[in-house]
């Protein structure tokens, strides 16, 4: 079945148990980096080993160093027995999957390496029937795409033999600023066409994250009041514990706006604000997430101090344990101005939410790593117990926990049992582990796994990317002309600067407590 018979096909690409893929080879581009061996290849040993892989499933790891097929496959090994969720890999099934692992020892831009590639594939093909069935994965850094994409290109492996299909994965950041983002997929189709092209965002492959749809469209309680006569406002936090790490020269050149808000952070205010598609397929679900993109009112220069606030940590302790200051940071310039801590209020001029603000915030070095979407609603109409102990009754709230407790919780007020009036918000908790009694599988299994199948649903399409770099692009280049107010400092282990806390004071509401 080709790429677009299975995206148009509602009910296939709606399937989300017992799916089988057709046997192909998967070809990692960078095979010997840190993604591969903590993410990917755990990732494929557990699709493995829950019996999600095809027979004959192919893996050929492409890369610079000179490296022999047994010592590939004892580090990818290494890899699963040190990052798999299921623990140590078992050796039967170790065996069985290894014998689909081989290394191709190439330069990114040598020709010559991407014609024995073929050749290699060709061979996979009769040996283990693959059908002419390949994914290219980039494991790569951004500037070694260029070359990649090119010579797949002269070399017609942009294209399977036979009856086959090719899809290609990217892994973000997808470009730097809308300029570098439309180069990037003007050089993708220039190879590719769009319905091979799969822009990952691990984001989207959370439990939590899928089942926004579910949770919004599978129930016809919560749709109806999903709107701005219900909802006072919404927060999106995306928290991290940790600093740049030894990622300070990457990271300034960054910042919290490209590496975090642009994509995860959009993907996500997307799904809670679109409005529900024709069908549950790839492009349906892609052309309403656009529509609600397309509707956020950019950020006039004159606005910046009342809509953005940024942030740079300084030196503090997360977890008990001393962190150094932003600027002590190895990679990182004395001066730099680079956010690490980036709130926005975003307003969508849409029927569904005109006159609801939507708070984002993301950073580095705060108490704890916590990822959440909260949902408030407005406070009731006439407030009946207004007097006595009982007229500070809190709105509902619905919040949506991405990680690292994956869950819903809804906010409501009750009464106290007893003989006084006393009213006090409880919740109501669902959490994934303890109703399912499952482990989630990790976000690159399910993504890996709908790639192999044809589904592009939970991947970024090219209109995404380069709208979501429409709208944040002005802003970054109005900081880095000096409008707005510079970065504030915050001591790291904190929540971020006291600015954050009064961009939604002035509004007369505050920041959820995580």
């Amino acid at each position: 079945m080709t790429d677009t018979a299975i995206l148009d096909n509602p009910l296939r690409a709606g399937l989300r148990l017992g799916r089988a893929p057709e046997p192909c080879t998967m070809v990692i581009f960078g095979a010997t980096g840190d993604l591969t061996s903590r993410k990917l290849v755990p990732a494929l040993y557990n699709l493995a080993r829950e019996h999600r892989l095809p027979a004959g499933f192919s893996v050929v790891g492409f890369a610079r160093r000179d490296w022999s097929d047994d010592y590939f496959r004892q580090e990818l090994l290494d890899g699963i027995n040190a990052n798999s969720r299921s623990g140590a890999a078992d050796p039967a099934l170790w065996e069985s999957f290894a014998q689909g692992i081989s290394y191709h020892r190439s330069d990114f831009t040598n020709p010559e390496g991407y014609a024995s590639l073929a050749e290699r594939l060709n061979q996979i093909d009769e040996q283990r029937g693959t059908g002419g069935n390949r994914v290219f994965y980039l494991a790569t850094p951004p500037d070694s795409y260029h070359d990649i994409i090119q010579n797949l290109g002269t070399h017609g492996l942009n294209h399977a033999p036979g009856n086959g299909w090719t899809r290609i994965i990217v892994e973000k950041p997808f470009g730097h600023d809308l300029e570098s983002a439309r180069a990037l997929n003007q050089q993708l189709l220039s190879v590719f066409s769009e319905d091979q092209i799969y822009r990952i965002d691990h984001y989207l492959g959370k439990e939590t994250v899928q089942n926004i749809l579910v949770f919004r469209f599978g129930n016809g309680i919560f749709e109806p009041i999903w709107s701005r006569r219900y909802v006072d406002h919404v927060q999106i936090t995306v928290a991290e514990s940790i600093g740049v790490e030894d990622r300070g020269g990457y990271y300034d050149h960054s910042g919290a706006t490209r590496d975090m808000i642009q994509n995860h952070l959009m993907q996500l205010l997307s799904l809670v604000a679109m409005e529900p598609p024709v069908a549950y397929d790839a492009n349906a679900v892609r052309d309403e997430k656009v529509k609600v993109m397309r509707a956020i009112q950019p950020i006039a220069p004159e606005q910046l101090d009342n809509c953005t606030v940024r942030g740079q940590y300084t030196a503090g302790s997360v977890a008990g344990k001393p962190v150094q200051g932003y600027h002590s940071e190895k990679g990182v310039t004395p001066d730099s101005h680079t956010e690490t801590y980036v709130a926005l209020k975003l307003a969508i001029e849409s029927w569904r939410w005109a006159g609801v603000p939507f708070y984002l915030r993301t950073g580095k070095c705060l108490p704890r790593r916590v990822s959440e979407i909260a949902v408030q609603f407005k406070a009731a109409p006439l407030m009946l117990f207004a007097n006595g102990p009982t007229s500070d009754i809190e709105a509902n709230a619905l919040s949506i926990k991405i990680q690292p407790d994956e869950g819903i919780t809804l906010k409501f007020n009750s009464k106290v049992p007893g003989q006084a009036s006393q009213i006090r918000p409880v919740t109501m908790d669902f959490r994934y582990g303890t109703s399912f009694g499952v482990a989630s599988p990790e976000a690159y299994e399910r993504l890996l796994l709908d790639c192999l199948v044809g589904d592009g649903t939970l991947f970024t399409r090219r209109d995404e990317v380069e709208t979501s770099w429409a709208l944040l692009t002005p802003l970054l280049q109005a900081w880095q002309a000096g409008q707005g107010q510079p970065p504030q400092p915050y001591e790291a282990g904190t929540w971020g600067p006291h600015a954050a806390d009064e961009l939604l004071a002035r509004d007369g509401r505050a920041w959820r407590r995580l």
